[in-house]
């Protein structure tokens, strides 16, 4: 997984007035939940901000990062957990990060590459995408950019599920069932297997 730089600082007020005036100087409230955990046995906090226009690099992209945070001084590596957006603007309003390290194993979606030119497609079928992401479990060191999926032999009519892929050093956390891709009939395609059927 590539990775990113974003500079922030902690902050002591969290209350929905101090991130209102966060927010019009260009600032987006954060929070990184790591290791230390409270008395309810929950992960902690660490509240801080970042610029909104520094975020912006890692949140509006199709790629996923590992986000290098520099918190007054200090480095922790992490990936978003969550986002919150304004209803109207698309807007960053809130940001969660969840802290990581090279042996502990984290779950996360990676873009679905297909490759290859699908046989169904070649007899005038139409190949479409189901799911943009799969989720895998693995360290982040072990996880790849994205997944490349061979559609070659996609016959039509057919569809990969989930459960048909595996992917060394992944785990895939994706439901099995789950459809990737599949090769659907077009007008084009039935129109020329009713004539081969006339033809025979």
């Amino acid at each position: 997984m590539k990775e990113i730089n974003v500079k922030g600082q902690k902050r002591t007020d969290t209350g929905k007035k101090a991130s209102k005036l966060l927010r019009k100087e260009g600032m987006v409230p954060c929070n990184l939940y790591g290791e230390k955990k409270g008395e309810n046995g929950l992960p902690e906090a660490m509240a801080f901000t970042a610029s909104a226009a520094e975020l912006r690099k890692a949140v509006y992209t199709p790629h996923v990062y590992v986000v290098v945070l520099n918190i007054d001084g200090t480095e922790h590596k992490a990936i978003i957990k969550e986002l919150q957006f304004h209803p109207t603007s698309d807007a960053l309003l809130h940001a969660d990060f969840y802290e990581i390290n090279e042996t502990k194993a984290i779950t996360v979606g990676i873009p679905v590459n297909l490759t290859g030119h699908a046989q169904g497609v070649r007899d005038g079928g139409r190949l479409n995408l189901s799911i943009r992401k799969i989720n895998v479990t693995a360290p982040y060191k072990q996880i790849p950019e994205k997944l490349d999926i061979d559609v070659t032999e996609l016959q039509l009519g057919k569809a990969i599920k989930v459960g048909q892929l595996s992917f060394e050093g992944l785990e895939i956390a994706t439901p099995k069932e789950v459809i990737v891709c599949s090769v659907k009939a077009t007008r084009a395609s039935r129109s020329a297997a009713a004539e081969a059927a006339a033809a025979e």
